[in-house]
């Protein structure tokens, strides 16, 4: 059932894609429940791709309920080969600024209670997580953004936490000694991709700095953050698909 090969999975302030033409929702059932939200697939300057709304409608599911595995299952049954995951982070270095974007290399998970695999039933196998980001994507965006005058980070490691609670000051000052970033809804998304063969690229809104920072942040401050990342982050996506090639060759996603 080959309907989309690209894939946008929008998190917290991008619930719908605003790009595709001639959409239309899918429903399906799958072997891991039920999915966030339906797919909605159309077609982008002549590239068939999907929207999946990850935190649901109306934010219906917090990060550590968002069924990961039936997102990915789904994506994969309609043809889906490359991933890209927008989600809002807070930064953990300065010079990570709120209103800008990172394309993350590196990830560290520290997340607690969540399903990791599609493998746990007598499957064996690993899979190579040295370097989880494709790096043609991140190469993609990192290129656009830099054309568009879009301040943007291209790397960095991302430290994902279990949520739905931020972190303490002691938490977050022991964080910025190994990453740059801090959301929760990286991991398992990305590794389940990966087991599926698919190439993976995260867009991280910088919205705040995490309290580790001495400065105060109100939720005002951190919407309008959003909002305007929301904005560059859709325009950007927009001057990515095209450039997607549909030839996978010589990718090391492929090699599961």
């Amino acid at each position: 059932m080959k309907q989309a090969e690209i894939a946008i999975i929008g998190g917290s302030g991008v619930y719908k894609s605003e790009l595709l033409e001639d959409a239309e929702l899918i429903e399906m059932d799958t072997p891991y429940g039920r999915l966030s939200a339906p797919i909605e697939v159309g077609t982008f300057m002549g590239k068939r791709t999907a929207f999946l709304s990850r935190h649901g409608p109306a934010h219906k599911y917090t990060a550590h309920m968002v069924n990961y595995r039936a997102n990915i299952w789904a994506l994969n049954e309609i043809g889906v080969k490359r991933v890209i995951g927008v989600g809002a982070v807070g930064s953990l270095k300065e010079n990570y600024r709120p209103g800008d974007l990172c394309f993350p290399d590196q990830f560290i998970d520290f997340t607690k209670n969540r399903t990791y695999t599609f493998r746990n039933e007598g499957t064996s196998g690993h899979i190579s997580m040295a370097d989880p980001f494709c790096p043609h994507l991140r190469e993609i965006f990192s290129s656009a953004a830099n054309e568009q005058g879009i301040t943007a980070h291209k790397d960095g490691t991302y430290i994902c936490i279990e949520g739905p609670r931020f972190s303490t000051r002691a938490e977050s000052r022991m964080f910025r000694q190994f990453a740059d970033i801090i959301g929760m809804t990286l991991v398992p998304e990305i590794t389940l991709a990966r087991e599926m063969g698919m190439c993976y690229a995260s867009v991280a809104m910088i919205t705040d700095y995490d309290v580790w920072a001495d400065k105060a942040v109100s939720l005002k401050e951190v919407l309008e953050t959003m909002n305007q990342n929301v904005e560059k982050v859709r325009g950007l996506i927009g001057a990515v698909i095209p450039r997607i090639s549909e030839s996978r060759e010589g990718c090391p996603c492929t090699e599961v």
